[in-house]
């Protein structure tokens, strides 16, 4: 039996600008399982970051029912949706997000001490993590004194240290370089092959190769799915 780590049913986005009733999501179906490497595929205006914002419950559909790991994500309070944002979901964004006051260490830590996770078992799980990403002689260094791509390497250590169910990826090379952004997509690859699951929102059809699977979105809706015959992930 497959292990469904996420469905979507008839999810459905509606926003209200004065009088007017804008649908950004329609009729949303969707599943991933465990240990997948999705790419949500569309251009700008397509629904994606809507979705995405939806699948790491920070916003709620109008409709539709959302179940992550079986929890009716639409019935939780707002305190159970932080935990689950904390817990379930490791989030790598296009801009990093790192705190630039803070070392690559101390912000690999973070999502840690929203946890509780005492401090000395905290700092062993960061040095962990900056060490798998490559970067164990980075440690103290500030965002401003590394590359692009070490700083995408430091969010995306953030994003595994609590060991979540989903890497969730907002266009995680488009302020990289074409080598830096290789170089991640090579580290997703790795580590969906060490059983990650990731979803990947990406306007860039070549990015989206990378995954096993592609759902294309067009203007809040699934268009079209299909594999892309990598099993493996291998980049």
């Amino acid at each position: 039996m497959p292990d469904m780590i996420l469905e979507m049913k008839g999810i459905t986005k509606t926003y209200m600008m004065g009088e007017t009733a804008s649908t950004v999501l329609s009729d949303i179906d969707l599943t991933v399982e465990k240990g997948e490497f999705v790419a949500i595929l569309g251009p700008s205006g397509s629904g994606k970051s809507t979705l995405m914002n939806i699948i790491g419950c920070l916003d709620t559909p109008t409709k539709g029912e959302y179940l992550l790991r079986g929890k009716r994500i639409g019935e939780q309070d707002e305190k159970t949706l932080a935990h689950i944002r904390n817990k379930e979901v490791g989030f790598v964004f296009q801009l990093f997000n790192l705190l630039q006051r803070q070392s690559a260490l101390a912000n690999v830590e973070l999502p840690l001490i929203y946890s509780g996770v005492p401090p000395n078992e905290r700092r062993k799980r960061a040095r962990e993590q900056l060490i798998r990403v490559g970067l164990e002689d980075r440690m103290t260094y500030m965002p401003n004194q590394l590359s692009g791509g070490q700083q995408q390497r430091v969010a995306i250590a953030r994003a595994l240290s609590n060991n979540p169910t989903i890497v969730l990826a907002d266009e995680p090379t488009g302020a990289l370089d074409q080598a830096n952004g290789k170089a991640v997509m090579e580290l997703f690859g790795e580590l969906n092959r060490e059983g990650r699951t990731i979803i990947m929102i990406t306007h860039d059809l070549q990015i989206a190769q990378h995954a096993n699977r592609i759902v294309r979105l067009l203007d809040g809706r699934i268009e079209q799915e299909e594999e892309t015959g990598r099993e493996d992930a291998d980049v």
